[in-house]
């Protein structure tokens, strides 16, 4: 089957390779150039596609004229999309008669959008997965192919679960490549009386409330830890990244959300209701280490409050 894959990161990487195992057609690659001002520590697929032959191109807007008729006269009879960050416009989609299909990092129709793996990290879900699905020119809006659960564990972070979602991902494509080419795969519509959207992070979003639970802390500390670009508080007008915590929920206390309990031997913060450990923290100009060595090396006492 000739297809046309959009693809960029670990997820793009990955089903571009179970294709080509499939010994599909690809008759082109379209990625994204990197960001310079992103941390770049995911898998390019631009050097997996030009290993097998197959031309990769990083059109700023691929959706112009120009490009639509340069991929028309590649004649594809499906396109895929993984983990591509533009949307395709009807008119492209439009050029593969066996339709145009997206995977999803999210059990469709929930968490349509960007960056599912950081929000359901954030807002404490248990389970997530993958969601294969056509494409219709709204966002994660098609009909589902498939799709396949991933169970959340507490100590996950966002790079855990998408190595787990990573996983899923080209074994969900495995599965269904097959019926996919006998025209057999199976097309069920969302109930998007149940969808729920969540639009891109930036780092901004990392700057801890203290006012909430010690858990929502917790959360929000593990969805944006290493490699991606952190929760963060403030201590003597520096900004202080949290890369690593624990959490004891409790009732609200009666200390000021913020404040400084215990330094040693570790490094514990009253939160909203319950208190949260500061494991491993970073100022912004210093190294990287423990919460209670920060504490000391700082001469950091209890009942100091971090905004």
């Amino acid at each position: 089957m000739r297809v046309v894959v959009f693809a960029y990161h670990d997820v793009g990487y990955a089903c571009l390779a179970e294709l080509f195992r499939a010994a599909a057609d690809v008759a082109a690659v379209f990625t994204h150039e990197d960001d310079p001002g992103e941390n770049v520590w995911f898998h390019s697929v631009r050097p997996l596609a030009e290993a097998h032959g197959v031309p990769a191109f990083a059109p700023d807007d691929v959706n112009t004229p120009e490009w639509i008729d340069r991929i028309a006269a590649l004649a594809p009879q499906v396109i895929f999309s993984f983990y591509y960050r533009k949307l395709l416009r009807p008119e492209l989609l439009a050029l593969a008669p066996r339709g145009a299909l997206n995977m999803h990092g999210s059990l469709l129709p929930r968490y349509r959008g960007r960056a599912p793996v950081n929000w359901v990290l954030v807002n404490g879900e248990t389970q997530t997965g993958v969601t294969l699905h056509y494409m219709d020119g709204k966002p994660d809006h098609g009909d589902i192919v498939a799709q396949r659960a991933i169970p959340i564990a507490d100590d996950d972070t966002a790079l855990t679960l998408l190595r787990k979602l990573t996983a899923a991902a080209a074994e969900l494509l495995r599965e269904v490549y097959p019926a996919l080419c006998a025209g057999t795969a199976p097309r069920r519509p969302q109930d998007h009386a149940a969808a729920t959207y969540f639009g891109g992070r930036k780092p901004a979003d990392g700057r801890i409330d203290w006012n909430v639970t010690a858990r929502q802390v917790y959360n929000l500390v593990r969805a944006v830890t290493h490699p991606y670009p952190g929760a963060f508080t403030s201590w003597n007008g520096q900004k202080l990244f949290v890369w690593a915590a624990g959490h004891h929920d409790g009732r609200r206390g009666a200390t000021a959300p913020g404040t400084v309990l215990q330094v040693s031997p570790t490094l514990a913060v009253q939160a909203g209701s319950g208190t949260v450990t500061l494991a491993r923290v970073q100022l912004a100009a210093g190294a990287e280490m423990s919460g209670s060595e920060w504490a000391a090396h700082h001469a950091v006492r209890e009942g100091v409050r971090l905004q």
